[in-house]
């Protein structure tokens, strides 16, 4: 009975809760005047600490790792390969997009987090993208879409309430960077739903980042900094 209720609190915290932290600190001018390094450093062990209780409850819950199955090398690849080759499709068309007036240019707040310097590129790079692409990817992919596809009785229902929850938990991102990860995170649900594995999603989603923090988004800086020069 105590594993059922506490599963279900730790279900709302990421529905709901993760959300409202995320509008909360999105609203925090003071954010704008720390140190990136400082940052980086704060978002990996907030992101560690909440891998640590999903663990810790995610035991307790019937099924709570299912998602976690051996794949082979080759499979895992080519799965890999493809996630990454259609996510920076939609990286570009959403890029392409924004360029064109299409699509709402990048929040402050994704702009600050950016890499600027060298030195924060490797922090980014060593710290960042691994933090993320491991526990967002357990704790949405492996814990959240195996709970609630249980407790809905759905698996399509599990993969939109999931890939939801992941796109509002980047609401500091605002209106685009939320689509955008919830987009990213149906797709990265399709392997796990698929396979019943949840490693070419971790894999697809360090690579996507240590691409969007080292080349796509210092891209973006360097437009913006060159659109506003010829004003």
């Amino acid at each position: 009975m105590l594993s059922h209720v506490l599963n279900l609190i730790w279900i709302l915290v990421l529905i709901a809760g993760i959300p409202i932290a995320s509008y909360l600190t999105m609203r925090q001018e003071e954010i704008f005047h720390l140190p990136r390094k400082s940052l980086y450093l704060s978002a990996a062990v907030s992101q560690w600490l909440l891998v640590l209780l999903t663990v810790l409850i995610g035991l307790t819950a019937p099924g709570g790792w299912e998602r976690f199955k051996a794949i082979a090398s080759s499979s895992f690849l080519a799965w890999t390969a493809v996630l990454v080759a259609v996510s920076l499709a939609g990286m570009g068309l959403a890029l392409l997009s924004e360029i064109q007036g299409w699509w709402p240019e990048e929040s402050r707040w994704v702009l600050h987090l950016l890499p600027h310097t060298r030195q924060e590129k490797v922090w980014s790079v060593l710290l960042l993208a691994p933090t993320a692409g491991f526990c967002e990817e357990l704790i949405y992919r492996g814990y959240l879409l195996s709970q609630l596809s249980r407790y809905l009785h759905s698996v399509d229902a599990a993969w939109a309430v999931s890939s939801a929850a992941f796109g509002l938990a980047h609401l500091y991102q605002k209106a685009s960077g939320t689509l955008r990860a919830a987009a990213l995170g149906a797709l990265l649900a399709y392997p796990v739903i698929r396979l019943g594995t949840i490693y070419p999603s971790m894999a697809t989603h360090f690579l996507i980042d240590v691409l969007a923090l080292v080349w796509l988004g210092p891209a973006s800086l360097r437009r913006q900094a060159d659109s506003q020069s010829g004003l």
